[in-house]
């Protein structure tokens, strides 16, 4: 699955763990990544978008159709 959210663009953040002895170890902090369905009436299919949790509510506020303009002017696949 892919870790980059095609709305919002989120990507991983990389840091490091460090445990009680302080020993640091390179670590990797994913985004939730989810896939989504939403209906396109405009097309009459559905589309699968991979989003972000924070950018499915975003999706809720401007709509499917604003969503897959902006991901498409962007050169992604909806």
């Amino acid at each position: 699955m892919s870790t980059h959210c095609q709305l919002a663009r989120a990507k991983p953040g990389f840091d490091n763990s460090i445990p009680h002895s302080h020993r640091r170890t390179s670590r990797r902090f994913d985004p939730d990544i989810q896939h989504k369905r939403h209906r396109l009436p405009s097309e009459g299919r559905h589309v699968h978008p991979t989003l972000s949790t924070r950018a499915i509510k975003g999706v809720d506020t401007i709509g499917v159709e604003a969503t897959v303009t902006r991901i498409r002017t962007r050169g992604g696949k909806a």
